[in-house]
């Protein structure tokens, strides 16, 4: 497999912001970019003719979901995770490091491994640095990322370290045996180090000095307050290299984005604009609406008056109300669809406001607009 690598356009006169190209063995991703959460193979109610006509370039699935269900050998078998589930873009598969972080009493974590329950029949697994490499390397995807270990929010010093150290012994043997075994895996680090400045920045040079392909921010999106996770990116960025990519795990709200951006980030993944549409809450250029609100019940406009896509030019709030009240399957799939095609389109404005030294004013104009939302709850 062809090496993953970065191209800078520019930078934005003003910001730190970064105009550039990720080139991959299935396409150029253009950056800043949004990649769409596909965590078992699939993005939720699309197809990857949507996710094509949207305009999605790179995707992220989950190494832990796959491995258990249906397996890195099956998929291997398939001909790789883009033949097996038709999508001929960029896929970067996450490491599993968090879902397995996630399962609390279903896991154990050790020194040298982490050992967990599976979620679906209890089976005892066990995941290592080398073998998280080796599934995906199975699993064929464009970007693997190495297992780490988050920190949660609130932490104190001594657990950050712990984690990060952890981490960073991870890093060093996951891309020892990639070196050695698995030569055409494009490998990316994950900078941790919970909120302590310290920590982040000494965790980044470390990283750096190690060479992988590309980093990641993780550890980030986990319950700390919006001014604490700009602080740690802003002091992160500086000593991360600039010719990777530089992607910030988990975090997508259009104001963090824009933010984060600015700050210098190139690539964002976040499950809202898919999780939230599935629910009926949807991302408009006037902020968010819960199109499910007795409100829409005689609306004949599009979901987002400013949208041009597949449902905005063909649907009206009040059909796409209808829908989910009437328990239809076509009413989170075409609030699924519109979600997407804002974020990709709001990816890509950002991008000319770079390229034409206007980010900032880009900004400004873009909250003033969305902080006029007309519903703010989400209906979980």
């Amino acid at each position: 497999m062809a090496r993953v690598t970065y191209e800078l356009i520019k930078k934005e006169k003003y910001t730190g912001a970064r105009l550039g190209i990720l080139h991959t063995p299935h396409g150029d991703v253009e950056l800043p970019n949004f990649m769409p959460v596909a965590t078992q193979g699939t993005v939720k109610t699309m197809s990857p003719k949507d996710l094509e006509e949207i305009g999605v370039q790179i995707i992220v699935s989950n190494t832990y979901h796959l491995h258990l269900r249906p397996g890195e050998e099956l998929i291997g078998r398939a001909g790789g995770l883009h033949r097996f589930m038709g999508f001929k873009g960029t896929i970067l598969t996450d490491s599993g490091g968090y879902q397995i972080y996630s399962l609390a009493d279903l896991r154990k974590l050790k020194e040298d491994k982490v050992v967990f329950k599976s979620h679906i029949d209890g089976a005892l697994i066990t995941f290592t640095p080398e073998k998280v490499v080796d599934i995906q390397a199975k699993l064929g995807s464009d970007i693997a990322m190495i297992l780490d270990w988050p920190t949660p929010y609130p932490s104190t010093f001594k657990e950050a370290k712990f984690h990060m150290d952890l981490t960073t012994h991870w890093a060093e043997r996951a891309k020892k045996y990639r070196d050695s075994t698995l030569g055409e895996v494009n490998l990316f680090a994950i900078v941790q180090g919970g909120t302590y400045e310290e920590l982040r920045i000494d965790h980044a040079k470390t990283m750096k000095e190690l060479d992988f392909d590309g980093y990641a921010i993780g550890g980030l999106a986990l319950g700390e307050p919006k001014l604490e996770r700009d602080r740690i990116v802003e002091k992160v960025i500086p000593f991360l290299p600039e010719n990777k990519v530089r992607y910030l795990m988990g975090v997508g709200y259009p104001d963090d984005i824009l933010s984060s951006v600015a700050m210098g980030v190139d690539l964002f993944d976040c499950v809202l604009p898919t999780r939230n549409a599935r629910t009926g809450t949807v991302f408009t250029s006037r902020g968010e609406i819960t199109i499910r609100n007795a409100e829409y019940k005689d609306d004949f406009s599009p979901l987002d008056i400013e949208c041009r896509c597949y449902t905005c030019r063909n649907f009206t709030r009040s059909y796409v109300r209808h829908l989910f009240n009437a328990g239809e399957i076509l009413g989170p799939r075409l609030a699924t669809y519109h979600s997407l095609y804002f974020f990709i389109n709001l990816l890509k404005q950002i991008r000319e406001a770079i390229k034409g030294d206007y980010l900032m004013d880009f900004r400004t104009e873009f909250l003033k607009k969305y902080s006029t939302s007309e519903v703010k709850d989400d209906p979980g």
